[in-house]
């Protein structure tokens, strides 16, 4: 029997969309019927866009201060996660290798870990803005203290992980330090420490909404508790939903990033 490859992958295609569009209905649903509760300040999803139309009609204004649209304080929340992570991508994958690699160095470091990851991102910030003062570079720290633990524990798995036959290759192949790095070690590594990226990233985002709630004066997490002072629920669901929808893209640029970069079954 003859089987349409074009209206297989047009059904495939369809198939993707329903299952998410069935999600996301049944969500707007819940949601509407809680809204109608008597007691409840909830809106409903059409509130929520009523009261907000401005703000999603045109989010790259900017009347100077803190009056900008989503785009400009989405922006300003991207460029701190983007320093406070790329730090921790540095400092991470170079921590995981040598705790790793190092017997003597895994013993003095892992206390260290284990008793600084379980903190959380909000403990932070009174320490950070000891450290620094400015509003700015405390953000990025607590970003960047948040994000470094999934990078070195998974980076430390890989790792360990690699097969003995890689490191006899090496040593019959004759490679130096750096073409056993380059060509066995990183390679090898690569999947965990992806999926340590992808992690880190997740929190990383968690944490400057949290930072900034505090420390700053612009970017998503000011507009949420800008919001919240005014008890205007509307533009803190409306910012959650940006929130979740930015965090999908990041997490989806890692996984393309991560499947174009390491080696495929």
């Amino acid at each position: 029997m003859f089987i349409n490859t074009k209206n297989l992958i047009f059904y495939k295609q369809v198939k993707q969309i329903i299952s998410p569009a069935c999600g996301i209905t049944i969500l707007l649903i819940v949601w509407h019927l809680l809204s109608l509760n008597p007691g409840t300040s909830l809106p409903s999803p059409l509130k929520v866009i009523t009261e907000n139309w401005d703000l999603i009609r045109d989010p790259f204004f900017n009347k100077g201060g803190n009056n900008k649209g989503f785009f400009w304080l989405i922006l300003a929340s991207i460029e701190r996660v983007a320093f406070g992570y790329s730090l921790a991508i540095i400092v991470g994958i170079s921590v995981g290798f040598i705790i790793s690699l190092n017997k003597f160095s895994r013993e003095a470091i892992d206390p260290i870990i284990q008793l600084l990851r379980p903190v959380a991102p909000l403990a932070w910030l009174p320490l950070a803005q000891a450290i620094f003062l400015k509003p700015n570079p405390s953000a990025i720290f607590v970003i960047f203290i948040t994000a470094i633990w999934p990078i070195i524990l998974n980076t430390a798995l890989g790792v360990q992980l690699i097969p003995r036959d890689y490191s006899n290759v090496s040593k019959i192949l004759g490679f130096t330090i750096f073409e056993n790095f380059f060509k066995i070690l990183l390679p090898a590594t690569l999947p965990y420490i992806f999926t340590g990226l992808r992690i880190a990233l997740g929190l990383s985002w968690l944490a400057v909404v949290a930072a900034e709630m505090l420390l700053s004066y612009d970017g998503i997490g000011f507009f949420i508790i800008d919001a919240y002072n005014n008890s205007n629920i509307s533009e803190i669901i409306l910012a959650i939903i940006y929130l979740g929808g930015v965090g999908l893209i990041l997490d989806k640029i890692i996984a393309y990033i991560s499947f174009k970069l390491t080696p495929q079954e």
